[in-house]
């Protein structure tokens, strides 16, 4: 761990233990263990959205009082979303993406945002904002990523069959050309240290998707840790990717990367 990263300060596990009833004890020892400073990692909560103006009051009000900086991407949406979001998050940095695509509005937005530690959350309710302590603690540990999971945790995901099934199938595919052992490669909650972001060279004009991010952060050496996350589902309104052609992104995706050596 760099020295900028074992920086872990007491000042900031205050916050944690003011701003979250949920947070273990035995979290907060891991993370104070880390400690040797006065000043705590900045935190960014990067949100991409298009036309996610029915599903951000399940997800913006339940971002953690630790955060010290919600940045919000917005996909040119026509519904409201950018006036909600500023209605319910007054203090959010919203950003209008240079180009179309998910892969634009996260490659954009981790480029703009401010935090040590980037933790990348899904605009349309599925993850659970709440658990972002859970992602940030193996960063202070000596990670510098953490996936999410959604089949690692007791609960099952909230997606239709099909959905479930093709995921596995991502996964699979993953681990036989990568030799890795993941259970998820397309879960939208992330968490990361900024400044692995020039390494893994995840700011190339081919930057993709999930898979693409993690599968990059392995080529580069990171340590990587799975995080088990419930998937509460989509709240309202339908994905914005048909699930054959994301799918079949994914796939090609996890090929590519494994013919690029």
């Amino acid at each position: 761990m760099n020295g900028k990263r074992s920086q872990v300060l007491e000042r900031w596990v205050q916050k944690v233990r003011g701003s979250m009833s949920n947070v273990t004890q035995s979290q907060l020892h891991q993370v104070e263990s880390q400690f040797v400073s006065s000043e705590p990692p900045h935190i960014t909560v990067l949100i991409c959205a298009l036309n996610e103006a029915e599903n951000l009051p399940h997800v913006l009000p339940k971002i953690p009082s630790f955060v010290d900086e919600v940045l919000l991407v917005d996909g040119h949406s026509t519904d409201g979303t950018v006036d909600v979001a500023r209605k319910l998050y007054p203090n959010a940095r919203i950003l209008h993406q240079p180009a179309k695509g998910k892969a634009d509005a996260l490659r954009f937005g981790i480029q703009q945002a401010s935090g040590d530690i980037i933790v990348t959350i899904d605009a349309d309710g599925s993850n659970n904002p709440e658990e972002l302590m859970a992602f940030v603690e193996p960063l202070t540990s000596g990670f510098d990523f953490a996936k999410g999971s959604r089949f690692l945790h007791s609960h099952s995901p909230e997606m239709p069959i099909h959905r479930h099934i093709g995921n596995r199938i991502i996964a699979t595919v993953t681990n036989l050309l990568h030799r890795t052992n993941y259970t998820d490669l397309c879960c939208g909650y992330n968490a990361f240290w900024k400044d692995v972001f020039g390494k893994a060279k995840l700011d190339s004009s081919g930057f993709g998707y999930e898979p693409e991010i993690v599968l990059k952060a392995r080529k580069a050496g990171l340590k990587i840790v799975e995080v088990p996350c419930i998937d509460q589902g989509r709240i309202s309104g339908e994905s914005k990717l048909p699930n054959f052609r994301q799918g079949w992104g994914a796939i090609r995706t996890v090929v590519i990367e494994r013919l690029r050596g």
